[in-house]
């Protein structure tokens, strides 16, 4: 399991330096750009969170509610807090499975919970 985390780990740093210089030739200002992107590590939860939810067969559902999340429809805000409920419940599995991410999932889990949640969300479906 160690490798596997070692070769993603190794995948997300190419990506994250890739978005770096494709940025800067661009055109951006590079303390901007390091500013702006995620760090590795939290990359490296991102694709594991990806996979997972390939391995769910959601990851189509997730993406539509994500991009409806950010229209006028409605539902928008109840569908980005239903991304946010699958995204926290993903992020602590991966704490567990890979205990030296947690720092960077408890992190970025304060992105998407409400200050003072401490409850599991629910896995509701999407659809």
């Amino acid at each position: 399991m160690s490798n596997h985390l070692a070769e993603l780990r190794e995948l997300a740093q190419f990506e994250r330096d890739s978005m770096i210089e494709r940025r800067v030739r661009e055109g951006a200002d590079p303390a901007e750009v390091y500013a702006e992107l995620p760090e590795t590590e939290e990359l490296l939860v991102l694709m594991l969170r990806d996979d997972e939810l390939e391995a769910r067969g959601q990851m189509a559902e997730y993406t539509l509610a994500r991009m409806a999340q950010q229209t006028r429809q409605p539902n928008a805000e109840t569908l980005g807090r239903l991304a946010d409920g699958i995204d926290a419940g993903l992020y602590r599995g991966i704490a567990r499975r890979y205990p030296q991410l947690s720092r960077t999932v408890w992190r970025m889990l304060g992105d998407v919970e409400p200050v003072g949640s401490l409850e599991e969300p629910s896995f509701r479906s999407l659809g």
